[in-house]
């Protein structure tokens, strides 16, 4: 999940995948650590770490068969999952997950995820079309995440910066469930329960995440590597063309240096969107991930066993004699 947010705000996916097609779907969602229900350990965080996390979960959950795995990461989310195919990630945890090729030698049995890549935050590394924000601009955004300001306030901002305006000022697509008079306004309750939440949601846990997603990197070697180990028609982009949080052209960027969708990449942006797509773009959300899930599992089903494919890998390597 992303910055700041907890585990329930999966709650739809939840209820689309988990619940309403149990027999064919099981869900697992999780706070970070930092927020809700997880350690807030006084430290530094980073993706990598928060990888790890998930990797060590995964382990204790048995869930190591592979090609077993859907991930779908939302903004800080979307950094974590890039991190899950990292080999540093991988080293810290144990050897039966979740690199999907062999590096330095290494022995063992894996697993590869299918990633829902929807996020990246990198400004030392992108560069910018002139349409996104600027650098002092984004500077001006972060700084005010720590300034003090009134609850009515603080949730104005959240929901400018979350959403698009027309689906904010909607009415409520959800009425049955309590009621609000518009969208804005049930994601208002949802976020002042959070923020009144005192153990789930701590200021500490906050800056310790703003410092995970702010310093992420992920380089032009480093993302064709993740095309090459994950596969490109494994990975699907989404994005919302009114993200204020994330702009656009960060997804630009991830779709060229992944290998853009004629080597494979889904992409899909939503051009009267904004940044947080499971709520705004439910129905169109779920519809994608029942698409790719459909699809790579297929994939899987022609696909020859990992062993073969390591050993077909070797086997094509130049002799170095």
């Amino acid at each position: 999940m992303g910055l700041a947010a907890f585990k329930t705000a999966w709650q739809r996916q939840t209820k689309d995948f988990g619940h309403e097609q149990a027999s064919k779907y099981t869900s697992l969602i999780f706070d970070n650590r930092g927020m809700g229900e997880s350690d807030k350990p006084l430290m530094r965080y980073s993706s990598s770490e928060l990888a790890k996390d998930t990797l060590e979960l995964l382990n204790q959950l048995e869930w190591v068969n592979e090609r077993s795995l859907h991930v779908i990461g939302v903004s800080m989310g979307g950094m974590i999952a890039q991190e899950l195919h990292d080999p540093v990630s991988h080293g810290a945890t144990s050897d039966s997950i979740i690199v999907p090729c062999i590096y330095g030698g290494s022995t063992g049995k894996y697993c590869r995820m299918n990633i829902f890549l929807n996020r990246m935050f990198d400004e030392r590394y992108l560069l910018i079309p002139s349409s996104s924000k600027g650098f002092f601009e984004n500077l001006k955004t972060r700084m005010n995440m720590f300034i003090p300001k009134p609850i009515d306030v603080q949730l104005a901002n959240t929901k400018a910066t979350l959403f698009s305006q027309a689906w904010a000022d909607a009415p409520d697509a959800e009425p049955i469930v309590g009621g609000f008079p518009t969208n804005g306004d049930r994601f208002a309750g949802q976020e002042l329960k959070k923020r009144q939440d005192k153990e789930g949601f701590t200021r500490k846990g906050f800056i310790l995440q703003v410092i995970c997603a702010g310093w992420h990197y992920k380089g032009t070697e480093q993302l064709k590597q993740l095309g090459d180990q994950v596969g490109r028609e494994r990975i699907q982009i989404i994005h919302g063309a009114l993200d204020r949080m994330i702009t656009v052209p960060h997804a630009e960027v991830l779709d060229r240096e992944l290998g853009r969708q004629n080597n494979g990449i889904t992409k899909t942006i939503f051009e009267d969107a904004g940044h947080y797509l499971p709520m705004e773009k439910r129905n169109e959300f779920r519809a994608l991930i029942e698409a790719m899930v459909e699809k790579t599992e297929a994939l899987k089903r022609n696909e020859r066993p990992y062993w073969i494919r390591c050993n077909i890998s070797k086997s094509m390597k130049p002799s170095t004699s």
